[in-house]
This record gives C-alpha cells, sequence and structure tokens, in this order.
C-alpha cells in the first residue's frame, strides 16, 4: 500500500476509535445527571453538572502540559491511555461513589487535553497541505456518528420508564465501557507511515515541534528531543497569541462555543427527562434528542466541511446562519420547555412552558443545536488555522483552553440557573461572539495583501 493510502487508512481508524470512545463519552455526559438523579443511595452525594465542570476545568488547565506528555509518549500511546482513563469513568457509573465520581472526573480531563492534543498530531501528520481538508472531514463525520449509536440504545432502551434502575443504570454502563475499549484498542491498529520517495511540504504538527515522517520517528512513536525548552517555548508563544487582538476577538466566539456545547450535550437532554408532560417517554427522549444534534452535526460538518472545496460563501455567512439557527432553536426551547426542568428533581417537573409542549419540536431544536454548532466549529477551526498557521500548537492550545474553561462555567452554574436564565446567557454570548467573528474575519482579510486567503 502506498504512503497516501496508508495515511488515509490511518484517518479511518482514527475515525473509527474516537466514534466508538465518544459514543460510550458522549452518551455518559448526556444522561448522567439524569442517572444519577435516579440513583438511590444514601452514601453518593454528586452531580452530573458538576462533575463536567470539573472535567472541563481540568481539561483547561490540562492543554499547558498535554503537548509535552505527547511528544514524550508518542500520539498513539497517549491517546490509548487516555482512552483508558475515559472507560475508566463511564466504569465508575456502574457503581458510583462520591470520591471515585469526583477522582475519575479530574483524570479524564488530563485524559481530554492529551488526548486532543495527541489526535490533532496524527491527524496532520498523516495529511499534506491538498488532503488536510479532506482528512478532517473523514475524521469530523466518523467522530459525529458516535451521538446516533449510544443515544439510540438509551431511546430503545429507556422507552416507557420513568424510574432508572440499578439494573438499568449497571446494564448500560456495562455496555458503554465495552464499547469504549473497543475503540482505545482500534488505535493499534494505526500504521507507520514510510515518506513518499518524491519531496512534498511537510505539514505543520500541532506539537511544539515540527514532526517528520521518516523510518526513525514514525507518526506513532515520534518524541523529539529538547522537551522542556519546547514546552516552554509554546507556553510563552500560547501566552502571546492570547493577548493578539486577533485572538482577543476570536475569543468571544470560541467561549460562545464552550457555553453552548455545555447546553447541546448535557442541560438540554436532562431538561427534556425531566418533562413529566411527556410521559413515561420523557427519559427516552434523551436519546432520541442527542441522536438529532448528531444528525445536525453530521450535515452541517459535511456541507462546511467535507464540500468546502465547491461550496465557498465565506467564512462570515456560515457563521451568521449558525447564529440565526441558535437563536431559532433557543426561542423554541423557550416557548416549549418548563423554566426549571435543568435543576428538577428526579421525580420530574409538572410546569409548562408558553406553549403545548412537543415532542415534534423539541427533537427539531435537537437539530438545530447541532447544525447551529457545526456551523461555529468548522468556521472557527478554518480561521485559527489559517491566521496562526505557524503557530498552531500555541493558538489551538489557547483555543481549547478558552472553550473548555467557559464549559465549565457553563456546566457550574446549570446546578442553579432556571432555563430561560440559560438561554439569555446563550443569547447575548451568541450576538457578541458573532460580532467578534466578523471582526476578525476583516482582519484575516487585511492579511490577503501579502498570502493567499483559503475562504470556507
Amino acid at each position: 500500500m502506498s504512503p497516501e493510502g496508508k495515511s488515509l487508512l490511518n484517518i479511518i481508524v482514527l475515525g473509527f476509535g474516537f466514534m466508538f470512545m465518544f459514543t460510550a463519552f458522549q452518551t455518559c455526559g448526556n444522561i448522567e445527571q439524569t442517572v444519577l438523579k435516579s440513583y438511590n443511595s444514601s452514601d453518593f452525594h454528586g452531580s452530573g453538572y458538576t462533575s463536567m465542570s470539573i472535567i472541563y476545568g481540568v481539561f483547561s488547565a490540562s492543554n499547558l502540559i498535554a503537548p509535552s506528555v505527547v511528544a514524550v509518549i508518542g500520539p498513539q500511546l497517549a491517546m490509548f491511555f487516555s482512552g483508558l482513563l475515559y472507560s475508566g469513568y463511564i466504569a465508575m457509573f456502574i457503581h458510583p461513589l462520591t470520591w471515585s465520581f469526583y477522582t475519575a472526573s479530574v483524570l479524564v480531563g488530563i485524559a481530554a487535553a492529551v488526548l486532543w492534543t495527541a489526535q490533532g498530531n496524527l491527524l496532520t501528520i498523516n495529511s499534506s497541505d491538498s488532503t488536510i481538508g479532506r482528512n478532517t472531514g473523514i475524521f469530523w463525520a466518523l467522530l459525529q456518528f458516535s451521538m446516533f449509536f449510544g443515544n439510540l440504545y438509551v431511546y430503545i432502551a429507556w422507552h416507557g420508564k420513568t424510574h432508572i434502575s440499578d439494573r438499568d443504570r449497571q446494564t448500560l454502563f456495562i455496555s458503554l465501557t465495552v464499547i469504549s475499549l473497543v475503540g482505545s484498542f482500534l488505535l493499534f491498529l494505526i500504521q507507520r507511515v514510510e515518506p513518499d520517495p518524491a519531496p512534498s511540504e511537510s505539514s505543520e504538527s500541532l506539537l511544539p515541534a515540527e514532526t517528520t515522517l521518516t523510518d526513525s520517528s514514525p507518526a506513532v512513536l515520534a518524541a523529539p528531543p529538547g522537551l522542556g525548552f519546547q514546552a516552554l517555548d509554546a507556553f510563552k508563544k500560547a501566552l502571546k497569541l492570547f493577548v493578539t487582538k486577533e485572538m482577543l476577538f476570536l475569543s468571544i466566539t470560541i467561549a460562545y462555543t464552550g457555553l453552548e456545547m455545555t447546553f447541546y450535550s448535557g442541560v438540554y437532554g436532562t431538561s427534556l427527562g425531566a418533562m413529566t408532560v411527556f410521559g413515561d417517554n420523557a427519559k427516552s427522549l434523551i436519546g432520541l434528542s442527542g441522536i438529532c444534534i448528531g444528525i445536525g452535526e453530521i450535515l452541517g460538518g459535511g456541507i462546511f466541511g467535507m464540500l468546502n472545496k465547491y461550496i465557498q460563501v465565506g467564512r462570515n455567512p456560515v457563521v451568521l446562519l449558525g447564529l440565526v439557527t441558535h437563536f431559532v432553536g433557543f426561542f423554541l426551547i423557550f416557548l416549549n420547555i418548563a423554566s426549571d426542568a435543568p435543576i428538577a428533581p428526579e421525580e420530574g417537573t409538572h410546569l409548562q412552558a408558553f406553549i403545548t409542549p412537543s415532542v415534534e419540536v423539541a427533537l427539531l431544536c435537537s437539530f438545530l443545536l447541532g447544525f447551529g454548532d457545526s456551523c461555529f466549529y468548522t468556521q472557527l477551526l478554518s480561521i485559527v488555522g489559517y491566521m496562526f498557521r505557524e503557530d498552531s500548537a500555541p493558538a489551538f492550545a489557547v483555543f481549547y483552553f478558552i472553550q473548555s474553561i467557559m464549559a465549565a462555567v457553563a456546566f457550574l452554574y446549570s446546578n442553579y440557573l432556571l432555563l430561560h436564565w440559560q438561554l439569555l446567557v446563550l443569547v447575548v454570548m451568541g450576538f457578541l461572539g458573532t460580532l467578534s467573528f466578523f471582526v476578525a474575519e476583516w482582519l484575516a482579510v487585511q492579511r490577503k495583501r501579502d498570502s493567499d486567503y483559503d475562504s470556507i
């Protein structure tokens, strides 16, 4: 098989590995607050929202050390061991204990930073300038399919149930743990890629030091020297990039994606499960909602990611479309879902919003949340990659730092704020984030005089 063929196969294996891992983890995050409300134990005092807040808070801080970890052990082993920690977090729900719950949350936060840094490194060194768009689209699509399978199981298994029994919980999380482990072990199928005989431009690594595909430095085993100096240099560059005017404007948009990611990945599903007006199907709607979010993510990622060579409308219209999509979804949620649904007790809420609650409207909102998120996310990845091409590692470290900090804050306030206040925060930040993105895009256009500008 040719080096290009092996590289493509590696991307596909990477996508399937992440699909299995996040089939388990995203399903877990979508239902954990509902599951813990149903857990009848006087010794357990944990909150799913608090756990996710810890995960994203630690994830944010761990971005400072993740590049060094990946450089030392290589991206393949880094992803494998990170995957094991994800599996441990999921397995903890088989018999939850307060101390193990929050300890696992801290460990998964560290693992997340290492996992995504390693993923970026492996994706980059298995891609060239001509294949990076295709490979990113393939990986994105496979990853987003993780929204289907676990949530489909939840919908089928929990259909007609108003209470999640210990047996229901244990069966589900044993299955998710096995699925997560399968994803981790799949990563060992990633092969060493030999260099092409003909010279070609080397793609930029997402680690502090450039990684080149050679016999002595394969994609999955690379460990460049001078790690301490490289990590310090990357940290200094990240601090400098953080205060540039381009990143300051983009940081508002990135912050918004952290807030809305929290909403669609945890709060909204929990709210649906708490609506007693939906009857015995309320809990199973959590799974169906996750499937609809995944459909929106895949559709948006396909249109504005994999098909960007054929659909070139510029970044601003896509972001504006994402904002409008989200605002329509937020308004319908405001009308359809009771205000106390996110913080309702295990027995749910009997309140109604402003219209007779509709399952169809609720699922439409799920789709709109996913589609709008893909609009924002694809354009942010595009503009950050373009504007900070020479310093991609520290730039994306800043990106994930801001996003995960805001996700942690959002999960924390989700324990206390009623739904309409959470929606108000999202509306304000979405509006400000879109305006700031327009300014950042204008700054990017100014660079057109000295470099080529590829618009998505």
